[in-house]
């Protein structure tokens, strides 16, 4: 993973992680990464100092602040970093409505779901929300004959 310090068209200086020099290349490219603060996808890379590792092989501590009788007292973290964190939970929290509002008004048809929309889209069955399982492969196969299937969100919650 590489950090990376990225600034906007407007001087937004922010954070993010990603997989690879390259995958953040092809993220801004298909302006994937956008300011945290005003949503521009207009994103470069911040000069950033290198990260020195000492004898004993540790990263070089950053040096600690100092206090002083005027500090403020410890709240929250505010910057880049808990806005991104309060954008995914924002993010999260609305595919999980809209997979809940899914769930609660269409039927599970399980693995019969491929069967079922084509029927459907055929006019041998009445039309109806559904939702079920498909491989990838009955997936591309119903898209690639006209039928319209998306997949329901999965969040990581789901996988525990």
């Amino acid at each position: 993973m590489i950090r990376y310090a990225l600034h906007c068209d407007r001087n937004h200086a922010f954070e993010s992680w990603f997989q690879s020099s390259s995958a953040y290349d092809s993220q801004v490219k298909r302006k994937l990464v956008t300011c945290p603060i005003c949503g521009s996808a207009k994103v470069d890379k911040a000069i950033m100092a290198p990260r020195i590792v000492g004898k004993k092989g540790r990263a070089t501590p950053p040096p600690e602040p100092t206090a002083t009788a005027t500090s403020a007292p410890e709240t929250a973290p505010s910057g880049p970093t808990s806005l991104l964190m309060a954008q995914e939970r924002e993010l999260r929290a609305k595919l999980k409505e809209l997979r809940d509002h899914i769930v609660k008004n269409a039927d599970n048809v399980g693995d019969r779901f491929p069967n079922e929309a084509r029927a459907m889209h055929y006019g041998d069955k009445e039309h109806r929300p559904i939702y079920g399982e498909a491989s990838p492969e009955e997936a591309k196969s119903l898209i690639d004959e006209g039928i319209e299937v998306s997949p329901l969100p999965t969040l990581p919650e789901d996988r525990n």
